[in-house]
């Protein structure tokens, strides 16, 4: 007589797929960082290794709203596997070619697209289906540690990599990276993912494929509170993308290309990343949510972007990196994405989130153009001891290479700052989760799609 054995379900299944995504990312970390010491190794080429994110952004930018459509049409579980699977057949070409002795730069580009576009399926896929696997009160830790996931490789991987390569080669890492997608896979297979409900939202959505690929964003702009959420986001990202731009070379050019100081500046952002994620899975944010997002955003900006550019060094580099952005990002990211998954019905998250990662990420391709033409054409030369602006500011950010750098940082993380302030004077952003039901109380439900 068989035995039906019941699948782990709720936070006992999120908790397994967590530690299985967390190895396979922090595998995938090990990998990217021998793959970049390799690459540039082949090419001593600045441009052709920031190719790599314009072959994974464009295919992410240009697939969101399909992706959106077959996450909300097929099994959640299923889309996870295959955004997995994308990223094995990736790695395990590039292992492939390594072994032997095929690899070419190029190739990477080709993984680095295919990794793309398994990323536009699985962020989509996760988001979703945490909000029909955890009550909405554990929403906000679920995402604190969905937040450990990007961070907490960020710590470890250098190191282990820097351990293993001579070790076991990058033939030996990208091995172990094809292993554990696998892992990753069966911790996913062996647990229940619920689909999610009909609504009736939902059953008057569907349509041609295009209809339901634009239908994300027709939800969002239909509803000011979402839209001037969204907005925060669009603006704050476009802030701070043009700090972040010229943060690497203002701290080398204030050191003179000082590596070991660079490394400790990074190191200890990736630190303030997980102290981050952990008190976010703690705590789980303010009760009200939209204090974490427009607070959030106040906050990095003062402590975490400004900071950075003052003339004082390393100290202030370590605090503002240690206590600040990279420490209140997984509040900011966390309490927005509870709030979306509490508002947004489960059957249309897929179409509506992706749609929502699009809009937030479209200041991606145009924040560096806007940073490297200001800090290398504009502020570092007004900055220097004859330009314009050293007798205005000099006694902020310094003088030399890397002031109007600097000095742009700080403009950018006042800019932040500006943008979460303005959100609390705007009613329809700062009344956000009055103003919208919550997506279990306002839906009538047709018929419960099969689970996994």
């Amino acid at each position: 007589m068989e035995r039906n054995i019941a699948k782990p379900s709720g936070m006992t299944a999120f908790i397994l797929i967590w530690i299985g995504q967390i190895v396979s990312v922090l595998a995938s970390s090990m990998s990217q960082f021998a793959l970049t010491i390799w690459m540039y190794q082949q090419t001593e080429s600045a441009t052709a290794m920031g190719l790599l994110q314009v072959f994974f952004i464009t295919p992410f930018l240009l697939m969101s709203p399909i992706a959106g459509v077959m996450v909300d049409r097929y099994n959640r579980k299923l889309m996870m596997m295959v955004s997995d699977l994308v990223a094995v057949i990736a790695t395990g070409g590039v292992f492939i070619l390594f072994a032997s002795g095929r690899l070419e730069f190029w190739h990477l580009y080709i993984a680095a697209a295919l990794n793309g576009i398994g990323n536009t399926f699985q962020w989509p896929a996760y988001s979703a289906a945490i909000s029909t696997m955890i009550p909405k009160e554990q929403l906000g830790r679920a995402n604190g540690l969905m937040s450990l996931i990007e961070a907490g490789p960020g710590v470890v991987a250098p190191l282990l990599a820097g351990a293993l390569l001579p070790v076991i080669s990058l033939t030996g890492i990208l091995a172990v990276d094809v292993i554990t997608f696998f892992f990753a896979v069966g911790a996913l297979a062996f647990v229940h993912v619920p689909q999610p409900a009909q609504t009736e939202e939902g059953r008057k959505s569907q349509g041609s494929l295009l209809k339901e690929a634009g239908y994300g964003f027709r939800y969002i702009f239909s509803r000011p509170s979402l839209l001037g959420l969204q907005l925060i986001f669009f603006f704050g990202n476009l802030f701070a993308g043009i700090g972040n731009t010229v943060l690497a070379p203002m701290v080398l050019a204030r050191t003179g290309q000082d590596s070991l100081i660079f490394g400790t500046v990074q190191a200890a952002g990736a630190a303030g990343a997980v102290l981050g994620g952990i008190l976010m899975s703690a705590w789980g944010g303010f009760r009200r949510r939209v204090h974490g997002v427009l607070g959030g955003w106040i906050y990095a900006g003062i402590l975490g972007t400004s900071i950075l550019g003052l003339k004082f060094g390393l100290p202030v580099w370590l605090v503002g990196m240690v206590l600040g952005a990279p420490i209140v990002t997984a509040l900011i990211n966390g309490s927005n994405q509870a709030i979306w998954q509490s508002k947004v019905a489960p059957d249309l998250q897929g179409r509506v989130f992706s749609a929502r990662r699009l809009i937030a990420w479209f200041t991606n391709p145009i924040s560096p153009i806007i940073g490297g033409t200001l800090a290398d054409f504009v502020l570092e030369p007004a900055m220097q001891s004859q330009g314009t602006l050293p007798n205005t500011f000099g006694w902020l950010v310094g003088t030399g290479p890397g002031a109007g750098m600097g000095l742009l940082l700080v403009l950018c993380g006042l800019g932040m700052s500006l943008v979460g302030l303005a959100g609390y004077f705007v009613p329809v952003v700062r009344n956000a989760e009055d103003l919208l039901a919550d997506q279990d109380q306002t839906v009538g439900q047709f018929n419960t799609a099969p689970a996994d």
